[in-house]
This record gives C-alpha cells, sequence and structure tokens, in this order.
C-alpha cells in the first residue's frame, strides 16, 4: 500500500495527477487533514502534533488491515511521514518528502497565521495562496488544480487549520533524522519559497542515504506544478514494490 499525505491547506486532488498511474502498481490510499477536504475537523484541536497526526494515518493503516506500508507526502504530510519514520520505522517500507522539511521555520510565524485564521478564517491567506504554492508563471497560467486548491483552502475549518498550524510551530525533527532507517527519496522545488531547497538538502543530509531530486522551474506543490517529475521519481524510487508480487508486472 501507498499512503498519500497532504499539504497543509489542501485536499486530496493535490495528488490527482498522479494517482491514475500509481493506482496500477499500488493499493494507493489519500488522507485529508482535520477540518480539509472531506475529513471532519474532529479532535484536533489548539496544541494539536504531528505525532497526532501520524497516529490518525496508523489508525488509517490499522482499519485497513494493514502493517507496513510506503509513505510519501507533501509539506506537513510529509513531517508526518518523516515522524512515522523515525519513530515507527516497524511501520514504513519505503518513505518519499515532497517539498518539505523537519522545521518550518520560526515557531512565531505559525503562531501568528494560526491567530489570523482563528480571527478571520482562511480567506486571507486563499487570496495569496498561488503565490506561496506555485511559481508565478504557473499561478498565471490558469491551471484547473489552483482554482480547486485554492477553494479546498476557503473551505478548511479554519479551527482546525490552525490547529495544523500549531502542530508546525511546535515542530523540530533535526534530531529523530538520524533514526530513520527507510530507504528515503526527498524531492525539493527549486523555487519553492515555502520550503526552500535549503529544507531538502538538510533532510536529504540528515537522513542515511537519503537520495536528493531538485525540480526546475517547480514551486511549493511540486505533484501539481511538476506532475510527469513527481511520478517518475515516485515509481523510480519504490521500484522494489513495482517489480513484486501483485504489481503490473507480476501480473503480466
Amino acid at each position: 500500500m501507498l499512503v498519500l499525505g497532504p499539504s497543509l491547506g489542501t485536499s486530496t486532488a493535490v495528488w490527482d495527477a498522479q494517482v491514475p498511474a500509481l493506482a496500477q502498481v499500488f493499493r494507493v490510499v489519500r488522507w485529508d487533514l482535520p477540518g480539509h477536504g472531506r475529513s471532519p475537523a474532529g479532535p484536533f484541536g489548539a496544541g494539536g502534533t504531528v505525532a497526532q497526526l501520524a497516529r490518525l494515518v496508523l489508525g488509517i493503516a490499522d482499519a485497513l488491515g494493514v502493517d507496513r506500508f510506503h509513505y510519501a507526502g507533501i509539506s506537513l504530510g510529509g513531517a508526518v511521514g518523516t515522524w512515522l519514520a523515525a519513530h515507527r520505522p516497524d511501520r514504513i517500507d519505503a518513505l518519499a518528502l515532497v517539498c518539505t522539511s523537519a522545521r518550518f521555520g520560526p515557531p512565531a510565524r505559525w503562531r501568528e497565521r494560526a491567530a489570523l485564521v482563528r480571527a478571520k478564517g482562511t480567506a486571507p491567506l486563499a487570496d495569496t495562496a498561488a503565490e506561496r504554492w506555485f511559481t508565478p508563471e504557473f499561478a498565471a497560467g490558469g491551471a484547473p488544480a489552483v482554482r480547486t486548491l485554492t477553494a479546498a483552502l476557503r473551505a478548511a475549518d479554519p479551527a482546525a487549520y490552525a490547529a495544523c498550524c500549531d502542530a508546525l510551530a511546535a515542530l523540530d525533527l533535526r534530531p529523530d533524522l538520524h533514526r530513520i532507517t527507510a530507504p528515503t527519496l526527498v524531492v525539493a522545488g527549486r523555487h519553492d519559497v515555502a520550503t526552500p531547497p535549503a529544507h531538502a538538502r538538510a533532510l536529504a543530509d540528515g537522513i542515511a542515504e537519503a537520495a536528493l531530486v531538485e525540480l526546475p522551474r517547480t514551486g511549493h506543490l511540486a505533484p501539481v506544478e511538476r506532475p510527469e517529475a513527481v511520478l517518475a521519481a515516485l515509481l523510480a524510487h519504490f521500484e522494489p514494490a513495482v517489480h513484486g508480487p501483485g504489481s503490473r508486472y507480476g501480473a503480466g
């Protein structure tokens, strides 16, 4: 099974371009952050942590009867994967970290964003989301995915979004990177302003034998802006599973 995690403020649609091809090889499961997409806000409130989000993902796998799985995540979804690989290595076969970080900048920035959203909702962030998520050329190009994901941010539950900001404010996985033993791929967008390439290099340097792919002309939501390149990188990284029993190759 391959589990795909989203970026803050988006929905499962952030992986739409890759899923048809991935589903030919894997059992693909996508999840939404609390209060995002079709996921209820639930008990994830103020002071929530990435560890809590990771345990929710484990709950999904448990409900599906899956012990070990591959994981790929973007941004906050990538941080969830990093936590899982470091703290529950018995559950992760292989890991792909896309446009993410072990530490997402100064905590004060995330607390300020949480306060803004609790006071005014997500609309102020949605107005400028494309600038943070994509290169200017892609944002101005009128791609339907830009409108879809911006709408998802507007529709996100403010309290749950703010709780995710709390989780990012408290996050620092740098001391845990050496614990990760799963084969790891790190993907960076060269023009990512949310998690610049230096964050990806720090992940790759901290995780033993991690591979690093840096995509040119790419912003924060690389699977949307460079769908073919991200798909190719994921398939190449998860190649042992591609050639295993139950794959399209095994099935003939």
